[in-house]
């Protein structure tokens, strides 16, 4: 990989991480965007998904298994990413959120050249580049970020689809 491609790599996670973040103001933290998900219910998951590349990144650099905590069932893991913060509150959330992105990015900034092309094990047990990896919750985040704009549209109802 060279350095444009990770530089383009950290552009699009940043892209939709920004849009996110110009949304918050707009979100009543009360109301509902999935059914049983507020914005903060949405943090904690984005939250986790970035604490399980983390720890799939840094046991790539160290050569050491990693957790894979979606091994059982992503459906179980999003829950756990929900349910391990609820006692939290809105803002220590929305900051726990922004921590892990910085995280995320210095690690994958840090990788060395050579491990953009081994295969690293994913948070599921599979194995993949770290390309594909982040463009694939760059991707997920992305999808929630959509649903964020749609739901703002009519705020009064949840939306009609599950916060996974």
């Amino acid at each position: 990989m060279h350095v444009q491609d990770r530089v383009f790599l950290l552009h699009r996670m940043d892209k939709t991480r920004l849009k996110i973040e110009e949304l918050l103001p707009k979100i009543d933290p009360q109301k509902e965007i999935y059914p049983g998900w507020t914005i903060r219910d949405i943090l904690a998951h984005m939250t986790g998904w970035d604490d399980a590349t983390i720890d799939a990144l840094r046991s790539h650099v160290t050569e050491h298994p990693p957790s894979v905590p979606a091994i059982h069932s992503l459906d179980e893991y999003n829950a756990l990413t929900v349910t391990s913060r609820k006692d939290l509150d809105y803002d220590h959330v929305r900051k726990e959120w922004r921590l892990t992105r910085q995280v995320l990015r210095a690690i994958i900034e840090a990788l060395p050249e050579d491990k953009f092309f081994n295969p690293v094990i994913v948070p599921w047990g599979e194995k993949a580049t770290v390309t594909h990896l982040v463009d694939m919750f760059h991707d997920h985040e992305q999808e929630h970020c959509q649903d964020i704009l749609a739901w703002l549209k009519h705020s009064e109802e949840p939306l009609k689809k599950e916060g996974n």
